[in-house]
């Protein structure tokens, strides 16, 4: 199952790389971020925004480990909307990690046979006779209503004007029941993940937003339409 773990798996060479980026924006700025790295761990050297500046806008940027681009890209975008918990960042980060590849979003596990293509066939599967099944189908459900309303809101706006599909509130409402279903779950304290499911139910909309910004912004810049703007000034 998914959990907080892509801040794990970064390596000396991310912690290097992200220095050589920082320094890229003058002596003060190195000096800075190596001070904060030494006196308060890799977290304050990833929560400064010139790194995400040097991920995103000079060519060394493109040599950063995916672990290593999805957690700066989330983590600033989350203290951008005022969330500053940051294992919810890592959670989050993992989701896009995960998700991003082949159809896992589609699964339950990386081993499970069965597909879901919808939310209401995820609530359906969470009675199921298996405990751990039942869980770990709750999780998804929660991760399933972030992943495509937070990366994919334009998506869900043109699929309810062609075929009257649900909204936006609709993914926020089912994906905070899934992880709230998660939370309540005797397997979730069990595992260690009773206290962050609750947190993604809670922050569910925040996180939502965040992953909007960085669909709008990093994966489809050049898509308008009123739906967006709509979703943007709302959520302002």
């Amino acid at each position: 199952m998914i959990v907080a773990n892509v801040r794990s798996q970064l390596t000396r060479e991310d912690v290097a790389l992200a220095l050589a980026l920082v320094a890229q924006h003058g002596s003060e700025a190195r000096a800075q971020s190596e001070e904060a790295l030494r006196d308060r761990g890799v977290d304050a050297l990833l929560d400064d925004p010139l790194l995400l500046a040097g991920l995103l806008e000079t060519p060394r940027g493109a040599r950063a480990s995916l672990p290593l681009f999805a957690y700066v890209l989330v983590r600033q975008a989350l203290l951008r909307s005022g969330e500053r918990d940051r294992v919810l960042a890592d959670y989050a980060a993992a989701i896009v990690l995960h998700f991003g590849l082949r159809d896992r979003a589609r699964r339950v596990a990386d081993a499970d046979d069965d597909t879901f293509d919808t939310l209401a066939g995820l609530i359906a599967a969470t009675e199921g006779p298996d405990p751990r099944r039942n869980f770990l189908v709750m999780a998804h459900l929660g991760n399933y209503a972030l992943w495509l309303s937070g990366m994919f809101p334009d998506h869900i706006a043109s699929r309810r004007h062609r075929r009257g599909g649900p909204d936006l509130d609709y993914f926020e409402q089912m994906g905070r029941r899934g992880f709230t279903l998660a939370a309540e779950h005797r397997l979730a304290n069990e595992f260690g993940l009773g206290m962050l499911f609750a947190l993604a139910a809670e922050r569910f909309p925040v996180v939502r937003v965040a992953l909007n910004r960085i669909s709008d912004a990093a994966l489809f810049p050049n898509h308008h339409s009123p739906d967006r703007l709509m979703r943007q000034v709302r959520d302002m």
